[in-house]
């Protein structure tokens, strides 16, 4: 073979493999970009949330925060895994313009797009608020203040606001008769103000239809007959036996007979650790001395249950003045139709808190 020969095969080699580059300069392009892909996929959707074998936890924003402050509490967690993905991520998806409060829930390997998507569109958890029978404004407003982020004393303002309670058709005397006992589902971040007014929208909707008729037909106020029920609270925990007590206040207003109900004496006085009232006690100067004033005092003593409540709607009509706790102390009453009647029964009562050295 000739060396002309030779040279032309080797050049026909060097341009066949010349062919090939541009295929070969693709080939690793795209290796760079799939492998750039996998690592931007790597750090926003996988996992980097571990929560230590919890399956979940909550972070809690207040009002306020700013993004190096939401940073610092999750850093202060331990629970991130790698926090340089978590910063690149939470600048790519443009977390920290608008920092949105409340309490959210981490659960355990939660990337972190899932976790940025979550704290970014403000999908939070919320707070289920127990509104129980409460003896004062200031017992709501601690129970209150220890679920949601507003503390205590931005209720009890609220509820002595008569500005902002006319609102509601309410006064700082009646405030109590705007919560009805239930649990509500509520966001942790929600302002006093608006607690109030969600607030407002239940007890809407508890006295929508029959109560309301039920109310209207006794000629009472709804804020009335929270008052009444309120009463009947303190009276007795024996759901069955509240609307025969309801019964024997609804006679006494309809006569004109002040109520003479011990309840509203203790509440007078400021004092709960009152056991028995006694004459001293009835000395008061109160508009809740229902010994001294007849009709109802000016507001509720508590928040009722929805017993107490139903119990004064639904009372039971009998011809009875009176009602004493008896003396076997079980928590039950003897009900009577004359003064008389209800002395014997007093009587036997206060012998049995004597033998026990019952005396204030």
């Amino acid at each position: 073979m000739s060396k002309i020969s030779t040279q032309k095969k080797i050049a026909r080699g060097i341009r066949s493999s010349g062919d090939w580059m541009p295929f070969v300069l693709v080939g690793l392009i795209l290796i760079i970009i799939v492998f750039s892909l996998f690592r931007f996929y790597h750090f926003i959707s996988s996992g980097n949330l571990f929560l230590k074998n919890k399956p979940y936890v909550y972070l809690y924003i207040p009002t306020g925060s700013d993004y190096n402050s939401v940073r610092a509490k999750l850093y202060a967690t331990g629970y991130l895994k790698n926090k340089r993905s978590f910063e690149w991520t939470a600048q790519r998806m443009h977390y920290g313009k608008t920092i949105k409060p409340g309490k959210y829930k981490l659960t355990d390997g939660m990337s972190n797009r899932q976790l940025i998507g979550m704290l970014r569109s403000g999908r939070q958890e919320p707070i289920h608020v127990v509104i129980s029978v409460a003896r004062t404004k200031e017992d709501l407003a601690g129970k209150l203040g220890r679920q949601l982020e507003p503390d205590s004393g931005k209720f009890i303002r609220l509820m002595n606001d008569d500005t902002f309670l006319r609102r509601f058709g309410l006064t700082s005397t009646t405030a109590l008769a705007l919560f009805i006992p239930n649990t509500y589902d509520i966001f942790w971040s929600t302002t006093a103000a608006g607690f109030f007014l969600r607030m407002y929208k239940e007890n809407k909707n508890f006295w929508h239809g029959a109560r309301k008729a039920k109310a209207d037909s006794l000629g009472l106020s709804e804020a009335e007959v929270i008052t009444l029920a309120s009463i009947i609270e303190k009276e007795t925990n024996n759901n069955p036996e509240k609307p025969m007590i309801a019964g024997v206040y609804i006679n006494r207003l309809k006569r004109g007979v002040p109520l003479q109900a011990d309840p509203t004496i203790i509440y007078a006085w400021g004092d709960f650790s009152i056991r028995r009232v006694l004459n001293k006690h009835l000395e008061i100067k109160s508009p809740y001395n229902t010994y001294q004033k007849t009709g109802l005092p000016p507001g509720p003593i508590c928040i009722p249950s929805v017993a107490s409540i139903d119990a004064v709607l639904n009372y039971t009509h009998h011809g009875y003045l009176y009602f004493c706790a008896k003396e076997d102390l079980s928590g039950t009453h003897n009900f009577s139709s004359t003064l008389a009647e209800h002395n014997r029964n007093a009587k036997r009562y206060q012998k049995a808190l004597n033998k026990l050295n019952v005396r204030e």
